[in-house]
């Protein structure tokens, strides 16, 4: 088969040119971004209705509170990740993208690691499954956002 050697420099597309402001405006007004901290507020707010189904299922105070530590191990360590990534003075590296993200994962660890000093009796079910739910509900919260706003455009 042979190789198709035809002229690249007669391209038909169009040279890509800036958008205006007004044209950059209505682009975003098309096509809204959910922010990052929608994302953590839906993540909270998810973290406190499972803490207070698992409160009222088990009829258990220490449940309902390791629960909630287990939701706080999610949202604390993101939050803080989402500020130095996002916040007024973060700078777009990939190198300040690692760091927060380490300092993302030493913090859930150590919070992992002084759940038994700070939560007494601890409930490391409730507060397990609090942690991978919260985890897992961002992805939920996202693909709910693109099925919405497909059907907003």
């Amino acid at each position: 088969m042979p190789f198709d050697d035809s002229d690249w420099s007669k391209d038909d597309d169009l040279p890509v040119r800036p958008l205006t402001r007004e044209e950059a405006q209505a682009l975003s007004a098309r096509h809204p971004s959910m922010s990052v901290w929608h994302v953590l507020a839906v993540q909270a707010a998810f973290g406190v209705l499972v803490a207070l189904v698992w409160g009222a299922l088990s009829r258990s105070p220490a449940a309902a509170v390791s629960s909630l530590y287990g939701a706080a191990v999610a949202v604390v360590p993101n939050a803080l990740m989402a500020r130095g990534v996002f916040g007024r003075n973060a700078g777009r590296s990939v190198g300040g993208l690692l760091v927060w993200e380490i300092l993302k994962l030493g913090m859930t660890g150590a919070m992992l690691a002084l759940a038994p000093v700070w939560i007494k009796p601890l409930n490391w079910a409730a507060m397990l499954v609090t942690l991978v739910l919260c985890l897992k509900v961002i992805g939920v919260a996202l693909l709910v956002w693109q099925r919405r706003k497909k059907n907003f455009v």
